[in-house]
């Protein structure tokens, strides 16, 4: 018998939302199954088959996604009225973020502290830490 996962194991597996999924599944680019309640499920090849076409393409084997998390060092904060900058130096990247003046104050954020940096097309995300 074939093992099968859920969509959201799936997804996990492939580094790719479920919402990704499903779009795949519609799109006929991904086979699922349905189980007695009607959920899809990826069987174990398919996740194998979409995992290596996902491989990093790049001359350089860095591969760059839509959930690059980038753990550094916060170089300087600037706060001015709701909206703050706050300047991340990760490894030999330097990243400037535009958030709110409150998740500078949630996070702690000041210079010198550890912050990680989640970069997804033209947004940057700020957790503090290397989480």
């Amino acid at each position: 018998m074939e093992t099968h996962l859920t969509l959201g194991e799936a997804a996990a597996a492939i580094g790719v939302s479920a919402d990704t999924l499903r779009r795949w599944d519609r799109a006929g680019k991904l086979e699922t199954v349905r189980d007695e309640r009607n959920r899809r499920l990826v069987s174990a090849e398919e996740v194998r088959r979409l995992s290596r076409r996902r491989q990093p393409r790049h001359a350089t084997g860095n591969s760059f996604s839509a959930r690059n998390r980038m753990p550094g060092i916060v170089r300087s904060v600037e706060v001015d009225g709701v909206m703050a900058l706050v300047e991340i130096e990760a490894g030999p990247f330097l990243i400037t973020a535009a958030v709110t003046r409150d998740s500078v104050e949630e996070l702690g954020l000041a210079p010198g502290v550890e912050a990680t940096a989640t970069v997804k097309a033209t947004s940057v995300m700020v957790a503090r830490g290397s989480q």
